[in-house]
């Protein structure tokens, strides 16, 4: 048994258990997604295992005397009472290797556009696709020769899997150390055929190919976890200026139906500065993501100049696919993106949304018959959310590279209501909270984030990044227009009181320069060429030209020049429109153009 429990640990997908076996386990209850085996001894907890006479992927999740429970990632429609249960021997895991990039899987990591081609628009029950194209030819380039000691993580091949990712094939940490007993030449070779061979501690042998299988529940080794002091460009102005993510670091984006979380994390999939792309759409509506397989094939990567899905994995789970599919989908996109990372790539991914994932556990947990916790969700929500977004980070790999795992979250609770569990659980654990306000995004203000309920902790590590590449002026703006905003807001609650023709002109400054802040600076318009992404370089130099406004505006109200006049020179509503005729190259010209207009223009109202 112990043998077969190896060799089906290599190839799960291929090979079932002997017929003994078979007999021995089958159907005693079906509630469900969840499946229960009675007085069986052969399985092991969280073990992988096909279901029924269709071969339906399962997950082993609970095992006492008297039962074994199951947790079905397919429809289980149609299943009867005595049906077999085949034991595959390993846990629920995923095949890693060049064919990633560019394809679109579901929850547990079957390809899409396989089992389109099968059974049509529906995945047919039991689909039993491979990963990865088993028959493509991929270009090898092996880095290795005999007599070499390989460790943990160490490249032995290279693959060229798109134009704008180089696939390094890492030697696996389940072997150790080994040594380099022949090497295949250089290349064509398909992702099952061996490219090296080796020799482990214990005089075994064991053939290298170009893939590797890894549980998706287990986190990949690596050498060291450091805090992060580079920050994820995202070019959008409200998230890089006031509350930016660092790469490595983790947020979390809560908002009612219709705030806009999806097109958020559209922006900053398409935009950010990652090298690698992965985007979970976990329970969300089919055209969601219908919308991003299009979008995304269009798109050409501004770093690359190549398409954006060359660097781009999905993961497709909608909410019309089984619910414990939807729970597997965040484990099997965050080891994609630590695969990547153990590369040495800086990868971000997107859960889109972490609120349906929830969901999913709490289905899963009321079929179990366990104890409910608040609103009904399970008592282990916080660990399992801690489990994930601990996963995320700035490391050292085993392979003396540098790479990172930036997840960025979407949260759905009902009603807009941040005091339920799953957003409330998920501050705890993230250090970004980019809160969208309903309102602002029927306003048609986008990205609809409230500047005043959203933060950031990771400013401060920052700051030595900031001061080196964009002048210790930086974080001088950022504090202005910052607390400019802060300002405004209890102004506005005394405006409401009493109106605004009452305040003293200093104080109507403020709402002005506010006003200024947020339709020029922080709405961001993603249909402009020049305004859907734009430069950090950029957004330091508009920060420039509001708080020079503000400046000497302020100089002219401490003059006691009346502040109507300046508004009716037209300046502001000029400045509002700087994002648009401001391009984002040659940037310098034009923002001296600016300053030089207001120095110009508070100068004739002075002399007049």
């Amino acid at each position: 048994m112990k043998k077969i429990r190896e060799w089906l640990w290599s190839e799960p997908e291929t090979h079932l258990l002997s017929e003994m076996s078979l007999m021995e386990n089958i159907i005693y209850g079906i509630n469900g997604p969840v499946v229960t085996v009675k007085e069986a001894r052969s399985f092991s907890m969280m073990e992988m295992v096909y279901v029924g006479n269709e071969r339906l992927v399962g997950e082993v999740i609970g095992i006492t005397d008297k039962f074994t429970t199951i947790q079905v990632y397919e429809e289980t429609t149609g299943l009867t009472l005595g049906e077999p249960i085949y034991g595959t021997g390993s846990p629920m895991n995923v095949t890693l290797g060049p064919g990633i990039m560019s394809n679109i899987f579901d929850g547990i990591a079957r390809p899409l556009k396989e089992i389109a081609q099968e059974s049509g628009t529906f995945i047919a029950r039991g689909s039993a696709a491979a990963s990865l194209d088993q028959e493509k030819v991929w270009d090898v380039t092996v880095l290795v020769k005999e007599g070499d000691e390989l460790v943990s993580g160490d490249v032995y091949a290279e693959v060229p899997e798109t134009e704008s990712v180089m696939h390094k094939c890492m030697f696996s940490p389940k072997i150790g150390k080994a040594t380099v007993t022949k090497v295949y030449p250089n290349g064509k070779y398909k992702v099952n055929d061996t490219v090296v061979e080796v020799k482990d501690a214990n005089g075994k042998t064991h053939e290298l190919s170009l893939c590797q299988r890894w549980p998706i529940r287990a986190a990949r080794p690596v050498t060291k976890r450091v805090s992060s002091t580079i920050p994820l460009i995202t070019g959008q102005r409200i998230q890089d200026t006031l509350f930016p993510i660092t790469k490595g670091g983790t947020a979390c984006i809560p908002g009612a139906f219709g705030s806009g979380k999806t097109m958020t994390q559209h922006q900053l999939a398409k935009w950010c500065d990652a090298d690698i792309i992965i985007y979970v759409g976990c329970g969300e509506r089919g055209n969601e993501m219908t919308q991003v397989l299009e979008e995304f094939g269009e798109l050409i990567d501004p770093r690359t100049g190549r398409l954006l899905t060359d660097r781009t994995v999905l993961i497709a789970n909608t909410s019309n696919m089984p619910v414990a599919a939807r729970e597997a989908s965040i484990y099997t996109g965050i080891t994609l993106a630590e695969y990547y990372r153990d590369m040495g790539y800086h990868v971000a991914m997107m859960a889109d949304s972490t609120s349906r994932w929830a969901e999913a556990l709490r289905e899963i947990s009321g079929r179990l018959e366990e104890m409910p916790a608040e609103e009904g969700f399970p008592a282990y929500l916080p660990s399992r959310l801690a489990e994930f977004y601990e996963r995320a980070g700035y490391v050292h790999n085993l392979n003396g590279t540098e790479g990172s795992i930036s997840i960025i979250g979407a949260i759905s609770p009902a009603g807009g209501d941040f005091s339920e569990p799953v957003t409330q659980n998920t501050m705890r654990f993230t250090r970004c909270f980019w809160a969208l306000d309903k309102s602002l995004a029927y306003a048609r203000h986008f990205p609809a984030i409230d500047w005043l309920a959203s933060y950031t902790e990771y400013f401060n590590d920052l700051e030595d990044w900031y001061n080196e590449n964009l002048g210790e002026e930086y974080a001088v703006y950022r504090s202005t227009v910052n607390n400019l905003l802060q300002e405004e807001n209890k102004l506005m609650e005394i405006v409401k009181l009493v109106g605004a023709d009452v305040l003293p002109d200093d104080q109507k400054l403020v709402i002005e320069i506010a006003r200024v802040i947020r339709v020029g600076y922080l709405q961001q318009n993603a249909f402009h060429p020049d305004d859907t992404y734009v430069p950090i370089e950029k957004q330091r130099d508009m920060m420039k030209i509001i708080v020079h406004l503000y400046n000497k505006s302020s100089q002219l109200v401490a003059a006691s020049v009346p502040l109507d006049g300046l508004l009716q020179t037209g300046l502001y509503e000029r400045v509002i429109k700087m994002k648009y005729e401001i391009p984002n190259k040659d940037i310098e010209k034009y923002v001296a153009d600016y300053i030089d207009d207001i120095d110009k223009t508070v100068a004739s109202i002075v002399s007049a």
